[in-house]
């Protein structure tokens, strides 16, 4: 009898994982990460788009700077056309100190031949920056009053300390004077971003390289400078473009370039765009998270349709297995559950009343024609012990004085030696019959049975039963008291079976008989090394599968009181246990 059912997709455990706990777990994780993919494609364009239009706000902020740079420098140059003497033009460079935060490197007037008419600044710095001072003059005199727009520029010069600084220069159409102003880009850039450092404060890089490829500023983290002329973005800032693009490390980064107006640098800013999101933008990237306490609800449900009506189930189904073994109060017992299944329980506990009051009237009568068989084999034992036996007994002993008195007659030649013969197969026929009508006798009823109790009759049931092919032999394990008369024929009714059982179906060697009592049960078991069978799960199955004699044993069973194990495989032989017991009186049902 099995425990428990095999676990199987048309249980509810299997169903609800399949059907609703897979099912929605798939839906979920697609509409998570499908939702989050998607967000994280929406807020990546989003901080690119923003770090484009910031790249240029600064580019252009720039552009500014620079254009004020030119035109203070310009309106410097066209201060006094009349004034070209050291001396007028150094009170114009002293009117001019608002002008030193732009120009930290200082201001200066050239003339046409290159001649430093007047300078305010580090004289160092002037002697050092002659030659691009040089270059300056060169560009200034292909200038004419016809292009205006050549009367300025910018120029770079590099310092020989490796700092980068730029000439802003304007040409006086008039008096052909050239100002000059020296300035610090990186200072110029820094003082613009002081206040909308954007990459650094995001943990990025914000840079800006000139047309020769020289790094002019950068903040955040401090890059090799080869690696910056290299970096996404320059090449394409340098050409005259702008725009965002993306660019994989760690984390994905965002690169956004700009070309600066009036000087052509390329500004370039890099930053993770998921830094620069807001906390409650990335708040929603754990909403994979939902997924946990989901998961927690479909484990509960599981949890308790396996708790509250899984496992009530199988347990019903296991204690409703044992009616069939005459098991009726385990169907009473409580199995929990929802109130489906105890309903459900209820209507069983019903019907296993009615079936155990018609399994009750049906053993009564079973128990009737037992009784009456057994009295009827009694009569029959003895109209045959009294009168056929006996007058089988009778006939053998006049066979036997005719075959006397033959023998004698023969010895005087009065009679043929042939008729003696035949009177001698007549006396052995007779022996023959009451030997086999004693056996019958004894099948009918078993005398030793009612003279010398169970115990003698079951060791007198195995000598008999035995055979060439067949070996069977007692067991006896402490002492079987007397029992009721019909319990004792009962159960000497069931080994017989049990044994003819051996002995017809088995195929077996070797069988044994055995009887084990203690101080308050007594065990009788069968046991062979046949062929074996499988073992019906109810005795219900006992009938349809050809076992009729194994249900005339549990039949018996029942109505004496005792407990009927069988256990068989196949080719592992036969046991059959039959359990009584003996420390009170055993009664029929």
């Amino acid at each position: 009898m099995r425990k428990f059912a095999r676990l199987s997709l048309r249980g509810l455990t299997p169903q609800l994982i399949l059907l609703v706990v897979l099912p929605l777990a798939g839906l979920l994780l697609a509409v998570t990460f499908g939702g989050v993919a998607l967000h994280r494609r929406a807020m990546r364009e989003m901080v690119g788009e923003r770090d484009r239009r910031a790249v240029q706000a600064a580019a252009n902020t720039l552009a500014e700077q620079l254009d004020h740079r030119l035109k203070a420098v310009q309106g410097l140059a066209l201060q006094d056309s009349n004034k070209s003497d050291a001396a007028s033009l150094e009170r114009v460079l002293a009117g001019y100190t608002f002008l030193q935060s732009d120009f930290d490197g200082g201001l200066a007037f050239f003339s046409p031949t290159g001649e430093r008419l007047a300078a305010n600044g580090d004289d160092s710095l002037w002697k050092a920056l002659a030659p691009d001072i040089e270059s300056v003059l060169e560009q200034a005199s292909q200038s004419t009053e016809e292009s205006p727009k050549k009367q300025t520029g910018l120029s770079p010069a590099t310092f020989p300390a490796g700092h980068p600084l730029f000439l802003a220069w304007a040409r006086n159409p008039s008096s052909s004077l050239v100002a000059v102003g020296v300035f610090s880009p990186d200072r110029m850039i820094a003082s613009t971003f002081a206040n909308s450092d954007e990459g650094e404060q995001s943990g990025g890089n914000l840079f800006v390289v000139d047309q020769q490829g020289q790094v002019l500023y950068q903040s955040g983290t401090i890059l090799d400078p080869g690696l910056l002329r290299s970096h996404l973005g320059v090449t394409e800032a340098l050409a005259g473009g702008s725009g965002a693009t993306y660019l994989g490390r760690d984390q994905e980064h965002v690169v956004a370039y700009s070309t600066v107006p009036q000087s052509g640098w390329a500004l370039v800013m890099e930053e993770p765009w998921e830094s620069v999101s807001s906390p409650m933008l990335r708040l929603t990237e754990y909403a994979p998270l939902i997924l946990l306490p989901v998961l927690a609800i479909s484990l509960l449900a599981v949890w308790f349709g396996t708790r509250r009506i899984i496992q009530p189930l199988l347990l019903l189904q296991t204690r409703a297995a044992r009616l069939g073994w005459g098991d009726y109060a385990a169907i009473e017992q409580p199995v929990g559950g929802i109130s489906e299944i105890c309903q459900l329980q209820d209507e069983l506990a019903h019907l296993a009343h009615k079936l155990q009051a018609a399994q009750q009237g049906l053993r009564d009568y079973i128990g009737a024609m037992t009784a009456g068989q057994e009295d009827e084999r009694r009569r029959l034992a003895r109209e045959l012990h009294d009168d056929t036996l006996q007058a089988l007994i009778g006939l053998n002993q006049r066979a036997q004085l005719l075959g006397m008195r033959l023998e004698q007659a023969s010895k005087n030649c009065e009679i043929p030696p042939l008729i003696a013969q035949d009177v001698s197969a007549l006396q052995s026929l007779v022996e023959s019959t009451i030997g086999n009508l004693r056996r019958l006798t004894r099948a009918l009823r078993p005398i030793y049975l009612e003279d010398l109790g169970l115990t003698t009759a079951l060791e007198m049931l195995a000598q008999e039963m035995s055979r060439p092919d067949l070996r069977i032999e007692f067991v006896l394990k402490g002492h079987l008291p007397r029992l009721e008369g019909q319990v004792e024929l009962a159960v000497y009714r069931m080994a017989q079976e049990a044994l003819s059982n051996v002995a017809r179906h088995s195929k077996a060697r070797r069988a044994w008989l055995s009887v084990t009592t203690n101080s308050e049960t007594a065990q009788i078991v069968i046991r062979d090394d046949g062929q074996g069978f499988a073992v019906p799960e109810s005795p219900a199955a006992f009938a349809p599968g050809g076992h009729f004699g194994l249900l005339g044993l549990h039949e018996r069973a029942e109505m004496i009181g005792a407990t009927l194990q069988i256990q068989s495989r196949p080719d592992q032989g036969t046991q059959i246990s039959i359990g009584l017991p003996v420390s009170r009186r055993v009664t029929l049902n």
